[in-house]
């Protein structure tokens, strides 16, 4: 008796797995557009299983790419005299549809929108047949259906989506909040469907309805998710001043946690609004309890107000500052981020590098951990290659590689050693570094790494003495000291004295950005401008067309000279890092509805 059952299942799951396999290779000739092979398959199918709809809608549909409609419509009918289904009888309508037989369609179609009200059960499987041949207003009507006949349920997903593709957008947005105010747990899929249809830009059209929407819907009732959207619409936006009123009401609403308000200070900060950045954290640090966050907070409102500092008086204000800190909150491992950037603050802003290296050697003798004691030595390092104490500085780095081997601090380690080798005009270790980082588990890293080996070999051999390439690499350094001026006069000396060497097209840009960062931007258009003009076939030539296009975008005033850059990217530097950030911001600058 066992034997005799083993093999009834043996039989049955043979022929489950070649009815599968057949399936298989039907939906293969089909897509591949051999009707006719999936055609001879999907018949037997039906035959092994003529009570399921499944090979039916197979069989019509193939009966319809080889354009036999009246064998398509035999069965159909077919089945319809057995049992009146009307996802079948949609169908039915829509192989009249393909035969110009509008008429005869249009009766199907509402027949099978007029079953709801019998049975609303099948609202979803008429509609979504209807989606599926594109027959977008019957859908529409069917799921407008639902709101009447079944309360209880909400199609607005559904119905957004299809107003989406008919480029209703109001409507779709209606639809999407209306599916947010019925399942508000959906909220963050909804602002990734809704991305797709806004931009940075305010006062685009899209931007407005929804803004509208959605202050019309707070005004009605105060829900914590309309909030919720209307902050993250003003950070697409960039408004982050006006997303800081919405994340304040959300956080009064339910006070338990500041991570959405540190998250949005961070992003701020990222993107260069240091005033919100700072009214935010000033907020945080009059609400949270939290020493940790209190001092973070701190630490970043600091930081701001460094590098807005334009005077001796604001520099002295903010080392007071710092100070009171240290007496409020003391030196331990809880203060040692803030210990980091008085250092920092010290050695690159007071310019006072002694007093800097004494503070951080006295926070290596705290109760740190490994991972933290290396992040002081990477800054002492760092100090060090600031003085030009190049050997000194090697030591702390090497230690921090053998301490913490395969971490992305070590990674950042070596990638240091090779940056203070080259600084000291030894390129080939440089070089022989560099290359172990070009596949560093830090993409950022790898960049960097990358960048730097090239500089370096595409130059090296241009003359014995490699003299461009000390200078540029010692204006690099004086760049790195803050020595603004001094850079640029070195690299107007290679320049002069090195004209058509390979590295002129790496002065002109290096030299283009210390000139951003004087604010002398009518310079750096000249540098940009010469490199697309002679390099256009280079490495440099996009990021040349970049950060020209956002020259003119954010400081110039071009916006349409900005546009023509972006638009070069997209078509002729398609492989390009910036080529999704130029689509973007060329779409933007055209008034595209749809970013």
């Amino acid at each position: 008796m066992q034997k005799i059952f083993l093999f009834i299942v043996f039989l049955f799951v043979l022929n489950f797995g070649f009815g599968q396999n057949s399936e298989v290779l039907a939906d293969s000739y089909y897509k591949k557009g051999e009707f006719k092979k999936a055609l001879v398959i999907y018949q037997n199918l039906n035959k092994e299983k003529p009570y399921s709809y499944k090979y039916v809608y197979k069989l019509v549909e193939t009966h319809q790419q080889l354009e036999q409609f009246e064998e398509a419509e035999n069965i159909l009918v077919q089945r319809l005299a057995k049992r009146r289904n009307p996802t079948l009888i949609v169908e039915l309508g829509y192989n009249y549809q393909l035969q110009d037989s509008l008429a005869r369609a249009k009766k199907l179609y509402n027949e099978a929108i007029a079953f709801v009200d019998e049975n609303p059960n099948y609202i979803y499987s008429i509609a979504k047949k209807f989606e599926d041949h594109s027959l977008l207003d019957e859908a529409i009507q069917v799921y407008d259906r639902s709101k009447l006949l079944t309360p209880d349920k909400n199609y607005s997903i559904q119905l957004a989506r299809i107003y989406g593709d008919q480029g209703k957008i109001e409507k779709m947005f209606e639809n999407y909040i209306d599916y947010v105010a019925y399942r508000p747990n959906y909220l963050n899929n909804i602002k990734r469907a809704v991305s797709d249809f806004i931009s940075e830009n305010k006062d685009n059209e899209n931007n407005i309805y929804l803004r509208r929407l959605l202050l019309k819907k707070i005004q009605q009732e105060p829900s914590p998710y309309w909030y919720d959207l209307l902050s993250w619409l003003y950070v697409q936006e960039k408004a982050y001043n006006k997303s800081f009123i919405q994340e304040k009401a959300l956080y009064k609403r339910n006070p338990e946690s500041l991570d959405r308000i540190i998250e949005l200070a961070v992003t701020a900060l990222n993107d260069n609004d240091d005033e919100t950045s700072k009214d935010i954290y000033n907020f945080i640090l009059e609400t949270t309890q939290d020493a940790s966050t209190a001092l973070t907070a701190h630490q970043y409102i600091l930081e701001i107000d460094t590098k807005n500092a334009t005077t001796e008086k604001e520099l002295e204000r903010i080392d007071e500052a710092f100070n009171t800190l240290f007496e409020d909150y003391g030196k331990s491992e809880l203060t040692l981020p803030l210990q980091l950037a008085y250092g920092e603050f010290l050695a690159f802003h007071q310019k006072d590098t002694e007093s800097a290296t004494a503070f951080l050697r006295q926070s290596l003798k705290l109760n740190i951990s490994e991972f933290q004691e290396a992040k002081v030595k990477l800054l002492l390092a760092d100090i060090l290659v600031l003085q030009e104490r190049f050997n000194e500085a090697l030591i702390f780095y090497s230690q921090i590689q053998l301490s913490l081997k395969n971490s992305t601090i070590s990674q950042e380690a070596r990638f240091k050693v090779a940056k203070t080798s080259y600084y000291k005009g030894d390129f080939d270790w440089a070089e022989s570094q560099l290359k172990i980082l070009k596949s560093s588990t830090s993409q950022l890293i790898a960049n960097d790494a990358l960048d730097l080996k090239l500089l370096i070999s595409d130059n090296k051999f241009e003359d014995s003495l490699q003299t461009a390439l000390k200078h540029y690499a010692k204006a690099d350094l004086y760049a790195f000291q803050n020595k603004t001026d001094e850079a640029v006069s070195l690299l107007d000396k290679i320049l002069e004295e090195h004209e058509g060497e390979s590295i002129i097209d790496q002065t002109l840009f290096k030299q283009a950005k210390l000139f951003e960062k004087k604010k002398q931007y009518n310079k750096a258009e000249a540098n940009y401008l010469l490199i697309i003009k002679d390099w256009k076939e280079d490495i440099l030539a996009d990021d040349a067309h970049y950060y020209l296009a956002e020259l003119y975008n954010t400081h110039l005033a071009k916006p349409e000279e900005a546009k023509q850059l972006y638009e070069k990217i997209i078509f002729e530097f398609e492989d390009s890092i910036y080529f999704i950030e130029a689509r973007k911001k060329f779409r933007m600058l055209r008034g595209d509805t749809i970013n």
